[in-house]
């Protein structure tokens, strides 16, 4: 199977990967995203970076600042309304 089998690889090959790691294609166009990764390094390739970015972002989401600084910026804001009259 070619790179052509899912339209201009090239062109086409994120908007695929983003479409499907989303969830927003149907059952045919899944199973056919699948054949495609099987047979295309370059497609597997920015599916695998795909899902690496996705992870990070989705740890990075997860994290709490620390307590304390909430703290600070609850005592910075209070000190700034004081000054400014409000």
């Amino acid at each position: 199977m070619d790179c052509y089998s899912l339209g201009d690889c090239a062109d086409s090959r994120l908007v695929r990967i983003y479409n499907y790691l989303d969830g927003a294609l149907t059952l045919e166009d899944i199973k056919e995203v699948k054949r495609h990764l099987e047979h295309c390094p370059e497609c597997t390739e920015q599916y695998d970076l795909e899902c690496i970015i996705r992870s990070v972002v989705r740890r990075s989401c997860q994290e709490h600042a620390p307590s304390q600084l909430k703290e600070k910026i609850m005592v910075r804001i209070s000190q700034i309304r004081v000054e400014s009259g409000h």
